[in-house]
């Protein structure tokens, strides 16, 4: 007896991407309406999902670039703009070869979508390190610099030493002994630097979510810091809470 439609469905949506094109093979011949529209969607998801492999892949032109290395480490931060709370910085050390589907920028995935590769990211990796600094430190030494602490320490928190540090931006990290490449726009060209990107990202909303709590009315949970029309009226209001950044800040 033929399977049911409902039965195949579910055999379609509970399959991985990267197991659809053995589903559609078993479910090809099926001539109801209904199985072949399945099997078309299987196929247009199955080829979506070919077309981010071969994204992905080209995210590894600097990894390959350097495949003499043992150690391929991608640095960036997350938090330079926002009006209140700490700069941050991920490391991140993959496996040769790694490839993770839908790395990306992390401004260009959504929340839910960088918690979930934030997990993937921090199983598959040999290595992830952070570094933070705080509004009082960048209010004291300036938000480059600030960010090149950050940075600094997201690599020594790793496990292992890199061989060459990826970083994202203009500039190379000051004062550390390590071979380094700086790359413009370095978290769209690089699948090192984009993981380091979406683990920094998760961490520091994650800790601008706990910082709502103590200081409800900035809506730190919404805005993570950044100047929302919502936080600039709660500052006009109630002022600068501790962890605003003073420099940021010229209120009238």
């Amino acid at each position: 007896m033929a399977e049911s439609i409902s039965f195949i469905k579910n055999a379609f949506k509970s399959c991985p991407e990267n197991e659809l094109a053995g589903v559609i093979t078993a479910y090809k011949d099926d001539e109801r309406v209904g199985v072949i529209k399945l099997v078309e969607q299987a196929e247009r998801r199955s080829a979506a999902f070919d077309a981010e492999l071969k994204r992905v892949e080209g995210m590894r032109e600097y990894e390959n670039k350097y495949s003499d290395c043992e150690y391929i480490c991608g640095v960036d931060e997350v938090g330079r703009g926002p009006l209140a709370g700490p700069v941050c910085a991920g490391a991140v050390i993959l496996p040769k070869d790694c490839l993770i589907p839908y790395v990306n920028d992390s401004k260009k995935l959504t929340a839910a979508k960088r918690e979930e590769l934030s997990h993937i990211i921090m199983e598959r990796a040999i290595s992830v390190g952070f570094g933070s600094v705080d509004n009082v430190t960048i209010d004291k030494v300036n938000i480059r610099v600030a960010t090149f602490m950050a940075m600094k320490q997201a690599i020594e928190a790793l496990s292992v030493k890199p061989d060459i540090v990826l970083v994202d931006g203009l500039f190379t990290i000051p004062d550390i002994d390590i071979r380094q490449e700086a790359i413009v726009k370095g978290d769209g060209k690089s699948i090192s630097i984009a993981s380091a990107s979406i683990v920094a990202k998760v961490m520091r909303d994650n800790y601008m979510t706990k910082l709502a709590s103590t200081y409800p009315r900035y809506r730190f949970d919404k805005n993570k810091g950044y100047g929302s029309a919502e936080h600039m009226e709660a500052l006009e209001i109630y002022g600068l809470s501790p962890v605003h950044r003073k420099t940021f800040i010229h209120l009238d």
